[in-house]
């Protein structure tokens, strides 16, 4: 494998350019939020408490004694550092407002309210703010105001119960789906007020619950209770509704194979040597393939056994069957494709990080500060230079 590839360090002003966003939330979801939003070009003021953000230790592994959970989460924002709790830190905060587009948080229901200042006394007297809030599940509620972390919403959203193997218990997605999810929808949310505030004039209240997250990230399983009423199980690497999109065992290494419709599985059935199986009446059609898909695995598998994976993927990919290599994360960042979508981001310093997903052709992401470590202190950017 290649080594990472830096992803171009554009000099585009990017989308958001002069919009202000002050980021005073913390762990996951809103400073993700606030990373996308300064990618593309707004100019990202972080503000932290005096010990900072509760990411700097979650590791190891550490840079400069700051953790890689924050170094992932924290690039082209500025950092000030103030006590909100005291009123000399919310004076100082309401002058930052001023200036501001967008506000970013995620401290537990009632503190900013507690404080005096909440939504409601500051939308009058910053009525164009878009005030974005990230929580467990919302305010109100049977589970209002309620922490929440990522891995507990997985579970209390019917997540963990469809995740792992059929014969096995309950199992987290292998990393923190909800909380990136959430991050997501808080920036659509914010783009959402910003184009609304175009017409209006008018600022508004966003909010992005895990909770709330969790749930929309079910399908097919609510989909599927919703028409039949049976409780989604789990199916391991299995698709609930089709076959074969699963993993499968080669005579070398495990392979992803997802047919998605009849076409691609009498492809499949050609290029693995079987092409009478695809005109078989039990996996002729998705719907029996799915019903009898426990002896068609094993068909599959048997046939199988005498392919070299990498070779058969590349194979089926040709013949427009999607499939896929089972790679790790390291085999991932360091494929030659994932250079090409300029998706490893290098800076001076050492920083590496995961490319903006999302491809802008005249106004694209670009990569202008990597995190700040101590001793950095209060870096002013501009969001315009490259």
């Amino acid at each position: 494998m290649t080594a990472p590839a830096s992803a171009p360090l554009t000099a585009s002003p990017g989308a958001l350019a002069g919009i202000r966003v002050l980021d005073i939330s913390r762990i996951l979801g809103g400073p993700y939020c606030g990373q996308i939003l300064g990618d593309h070009g707004a100019d990202v003021l972080k503000v932290e408490p005096p010990q900072g953000d509760d990411t700097r230790t979650w590791g190891p592994p550490f840079k400069d004694g700051v953790a890689s959970y924050y170094h992932g989460l924290n690039r082209n924002k500025r950092v000030q550092h103030l006590n909100l709790s005291t009123g000399e830190g919310r004076s100082a905060l309401l002058a930052l407002l001023a200036e501001a587009d967008v506000l970013i948080e995620n401290f537990k229901t009632g503190t900013m309210e507690r404080w005096g200042i909440g939504y409601d006394e500051l939308s009058k007297r910053f009525p164009r703010l878009v005030w974005c809030r990230v929580s467990g599940f919302g305010a109100d509620g049977p589970l209002g105001a309620l922490p929440g972390y990522d891995a507990a919403v997985q579970a209390m959203t019917g997540i963990m119960s469809v995740n792992g193997e059929a014969d096995g218990g309950p199992m987290r997605v292998g990393l923190p789906v909800v909380d990136m999810v959430t991050g997501l929808n808080a920036v659509i949310g914010v783009l959402l007020a910003l184009q609304e505030r175009q017409r209006s004039g008018q600022g508004q209240f966003v909010e992005a619950a895990l909770y709330d997250s969790g749930l929309s990230l079910l399908h097919p399983h609510a989909a599927n209770w919703f028409l039949d009423g049976r409780t989604p199980q789990r199916t391991g690497n299995a698709h609930p509704n089709i076959y074969p999109y699963d993993a499968l065992a080669t005579g070398t290494d495990t392979i992803f194979v997802a047919v998605g419709n009849d076409g691609q599985f009498a492809s499949f059935c050609r290029c693995i040597g079987l092409p009478d199986l695809a005109q078989d009446e039990r996996y002729r059609h998705a719907g029996g393939r799915s019903v009898h898909r426990e002896g068609l695995k094993q068909l599959l598998e048997a046939a199988l056994a005498d392919f070299d994976g990498r070779t058969l993927v590349g194979q089926l990919m040709a013949a427009g069957v999607p499939s896929a290599p089972v790679l790790s994360v390291d085999a991932a960042l360091t494929h030659p494709h994932t250079a090409h979508r300029s998706m490893v981001v290098e800076m001076e310093g050492g920083y590496r990080g995961v490319g903006s997903p999302v491809k802008l052709s005249r106004t694209p992401a670009s990569y202008r500060h990597a995190p700040l470590t101590p001793g950095d202190g209060f870096l002013e950017i501009d969001p315009a230079a490259g």
